[in-house]
């Protein structure tokens, strides 16, 4: 009896042709990948060399000065010690106000509304994020500031003595409504993300608590959250950074204080982003540009330490779960 046997394809062949496109796809992404770590380094390389000769020039202690005059570049005096306070304590009250409101509305729509009410609210959600940055700061300066002033003579009333709520002189443009309006600015990037995570939960683990007696809510406090809290921290840190770096909004709604200061929550102030964007008229020297140049480059070493922390806090999370 004679047996045929159907002739194999070449094993060459077959192999070749599927680690061609492979191939292609792994330098496409290795080049990607190349591309943006150059140009992050680039940028910072560009921020260090033009910022280096007026931090040498500068006659002042460039991390705990409040003082910023470089109107003579022979006598520059200029230091972020005010600048950081405004940008980070205006930063974090955005996210004390905004991550609990943005976890609260994605549950809401992973796990309460009906599809019908949960769909088209996420787009309106969603278009938060569309709405410029300029509409924010006038709706803030023009509107929002004659409802946020009688909360804000409240905690001036009630916790006075405590020197975040401190009165002070600034009726208009303070560091509370700057941060609220961030708050509402960095809302959609958060609920939308964390909207996703908390949708990829596994429906074993929720159809385990509920089989276990759990309620809605134990479902979701064993399940759920502990499920999303690597992409609710990395949500939260991709909004702080848009908080920390915003400009136009910020630039609208604080007010100036000449040099004075105060720790109040209700005083005014400059960020990073608004102290370059004030001043951007004035880079007629090379020495003046290099001192806000030197304020950028702390921005951008900011904004990069909270990704770092950020990364480090979801790699642990994982390495604790597995």
């Amino acid at each position: 009896m004679v047996t045929t046997t159907s002739p194999q394809p070449d094993a060459t062949l077959t192999g070749g042709r599927r680690r061609g496109p492979d191939r292609l796809f792994r330098g496409l992404a290795v080049s990607a990948s190349g591309i943006v770590v150059t140009l992050v380094v680039i940028v910072g390389a560009f921020l260090v060399t033009k910022a280096a000769p007026s931090l040498a020039a500068d006659t002042a202690s460039f991390l705990g000065s409040r003082e910023w005059d470089v109107a003579d570049p022979t006598n520059l005096r200029f230091g972020i010690a005010q600048l950081l306070w405004v940008t980070v304590i205006s930063s974090i009250l955005a996210m004390a106000l905004a991550v609990p409101v943005a976890i609260g509305v994605a549950l809401y729509l992973t796990h309460y509304a009906p599809a019908r009410v949960a769909k088209p609210f996420a787009y309106l959600v969603d278009l938060l994020a569309a709405v410029p940055s300029i509409v924010f700061g006038l709706w803030g300066a023009r509107v929002l500031m004659q409802y946020v002033q009688p909360l804000q003579d409240f905690l001036k009333r009630v916790f006075g003595w405590f020197p975040l709520f401190a009165p002070t002189s600034v009726q208009a443009g303070t560091i509370f409504l700057a941060s609220i309006v961030l708050a509402i600015m960095i809302l959609p990037i958060i609920t939308a993300l964390s909207r996703e995570v908390f949708r990829q939960t596994p429906n074993e683990h929720k159809e385990a608590a509920l089989a276990l007696g759990a309620t809605r809510w134990e479902m979701i406090r064993i399940a759920v959250l502990p499920f999303g809290r690597p992409g609710v921290i990395s949500a939260s840190m991709l909004g702080l950074g848009r908080a920390l770096g915003e400009t136009i909004a910020v630039t609208i709604i604080l007010s100036t204080t000449s040099g004075a200061f105060s720790w109040s929550l209700f005083f005014g102030g400059e960020t990073f982003a608004s102290k370059i964007a004030n001043a951007a008229s004035e880079f007629d020297a090379p020495s003046k540009t290099g001192a806000y140049i030197a304020a950028g480059l702390v921005l951008f070493l900011l904004t990069f330490a909270v990704n770092a922390v950020a990364r480090i806090i979801i790699e642990r999370r994982k390495a604790f779960s597995e």
